[in-house]
């Protein structure tokens, strides 16, 4: 019987597995591609794959709409993979000048969280600003002509946005949450401990050949060989850090401060707790 993985093309690693020759070949996996990360709960509940993986927020609203979600996986923080931006003839100077503001992001996803924490650094909160929920290109595009004061952006649109020299960076990512690609499921699909082991392996297994050899990986994801787009795959792929490690109590504590933080600011009913798992399923 297969393992089906779902993959979408924010999550570059399970995206890139899809594409990988080998990958996951010892699980007899069968890659179902899906549009993005806030569809995983849906998918998974209606049986349309085993295992998916997201920023860190799906799972959090996943668990919040009453399933189980089990942590399988993570990546390395990664810290260059997020930020505001606003036009490079903006007046907006900090965050704080957000207030009241009509703000584009793919809200649902580590981008709210990333958002909700800058809100609070500068004393505000979600409620201050006007949230548009626009993905990347639209988002873009408002940014440009003005219909949005400023968007919250996700690699690799935001490098190609930079590029583009129409842009400055309000804030960035940093060190103000880990910002990790999940890998996660719900207990209703009834993976054992053992495949959840497998699986993780194999994410480090592939994270490693990755990294190795970026050009590689770079062409699969461009496409019909074009080579403005190969050499920006290429950069983006070497500047990321393709570790992955199983889960633990440092990432459920992770996710557990995410949740208490989304319940502050009023994106969820009430409060929630991360569970960990059994010893037989997970």
């Amino acid at each position: 019987m297969a393992f089906r993985i779902g993959h979408h093309p924010n999550n570059l690693h399970l995206h890139l597995a899809s594409l990988w020759p080998g990958a996951f070949a010892a699980m007899n996996p069968e890659f179902i591609s899906y549009q993005e990360g806030r569809e995983t709960a849906e998918k998974l509940v209606r049986g349309e794959f085993d295992i998916g993986g997201t920023g860190s927020t799906p799972p959090i609203l996943a668990a919040a709409s009453g399933l189980s979600v089990s942590y399988v996986a993570a990546s390395a923080p990664r810290p260059a993979n997020g930020a505001i931006l606003v036009t490079k003839t903006s007046d907006i100077e900090s965050v704080i000048d957000l207030k009241g503001g009509v703000v584009a992001l793919v809200d649902g996803s580590f981008l709210t969280y990333f958002l909700a924490k800058q809100l609070g650094e500068a004393g505000l909160t979600l409620g201050d600003v006007q949230r548009r929920d626009m993905p990347p290109v639209s988002s873009r595009d408002a940014l440009k002509d003005g219909t949005v004061k400023a968007w919250v952006a996700m690699a690799p649109h935001l490098e190609q946005a930079l590029l583009s020299g129409e842009f400055r960076v309000l804030a960035h990512c940093g060190d103000l949450i880990p910002n990790r690609s999940l890998f996660w499921t719900i207990r209703e699909r009834r993976l054992s401990k053992a495949i959840a082991i497998d699986f993780a392996g194999e994410l480090k297994r592939l994270g490693k050949e990755i990294a190795a050899d970026p050009e590689k990986a770079a062409s699969l994801l461009s496409k019909d060989g074009d080579e403005t787009e190969r050499r920006a795959w290429t950069r983006i792929v070497s500047s990321r850090n393709w570790q992955v490690s199983a889960t633990d109590a440092m990432l459920l504590r992770e996710q557990q401060a995410e949740a208490n933080t989304l319940f502050e600011h009023g994106d969820l009913p009430a409060r929630l707790t991360i569970e960990t798992t059994s010893d037989k399923e997970i």
